[in-house]
């Protein structure tokens, strides 16, 4: 929230009476309904409840589904919970999609690396794979020495 009087809808502020009134329901039935554990409502250190906006909208969606479907509160219970995880599940969803458009641009971008890499191997037409890593004008002269073994390794290899 970018100032302290925007509300959001998961911000606690309703009273019981208040709450029962936005949602046409008697107040005891919110309390029946806290028992059961379709709405829980967030509670003040004094130990009263307050509802939020998303409390109030599940509650009216709670009425809708026993009025008008004629579904009980275990069948509404396991509607809200599946409802829950359906959410949550494409958080996660999104969560790994981004995931992996991260991934591909870094799959992209490592296999520009190695096509350029190749790109220079080939270039060079060096045999010595490893030595394409490395630049090298072709003005410089590279000499690699090698030593010969000494007459005392010689004799240890007649031997």
């Amino acid at each position: 929230m970018s100032s302290p009087y925007e509300l959001s809808d998961d911000m606690p502020v309703y009273v019981i009476s208040i709450a029962a009134n936005l949602s046409g329901m008697h107040p005891q039935t919110l309390r029946g309904y806290e028992r059961v554990g379709l709405v829980i409502p967030r509670r003040t250190a004094g130990g009263g409840r307050r509802y939020s906006m998303r409390d109030i909208l599940a509650l009216r969606e709670i009425q809708r589904l026993s009025q008008e479907e004629g579904i009980n509160l275990s069948g509404i219970k396991r509607i809200l919970d599946l409802e829950r995880e359906l959410e949550h599940a494409r958080l996660v969803a999104a969560e790994l999609h981004a995931e992996v458009a991260q991934l591909r641009a870094e799959l992209e971008s490592t296999r520009a690396v190695a096509a350029r890499l190749a790109e220079l191997r080939r270039s060079r037409r060096t045999p010595d794979p490893a030595a394409a890593l490395v630049p090298v004008r072709t003005a410089t002269r590279v000499a690699f020495w090698q030593t010969t073994p000494s007459s005392d390794d010689q004799q240890d290899k007649s031997e």
